[in-house]
């Protein structure tokens, strides 16, 4: 009964604010992957309308694999501007 509602678009943005949401509550990076994921399913599911449950959650964890890695690439770049310390100025 459920998995005639993987097949709705609004679903998927329910989920990926309810994934979003827990990304705030929560520290690190790794439900903002699955919420970019589920958002990424609303236009799959409305160019694919037959397709079914076992393919939905296939595309689904491609897509939220690939939010995740775009999503780490990204934020390695950035710095926390915290001085790495090489000498001790107590050393002579």
């Amino acid at each position: 009964m459920w998995a005639d509602y993987l097949t709705l678009w609004w679903i998927w943005i329910s989920v990926a604010l309810i994934l979003g949401l827990i990304e705030v509550m929560l520290p690190g990076n790794i439900f903002l992957g699955f919420a970019l994921g589920a958002l990424a399913m609303v236009p799959v599911v409305l160019a694919l309308p037959g397709v079914g449950t076992s393919l939905l959650i296939a595309i689904f964890a491609g897509l939220s694999l690939a939010a995740w890695i775009v999503l780490r690439v990204i934020f390695r770049k950035q710095s926390s501007g915290a001085r790495i310390v090489k000498r001790d100025i107590n050393e002579g």
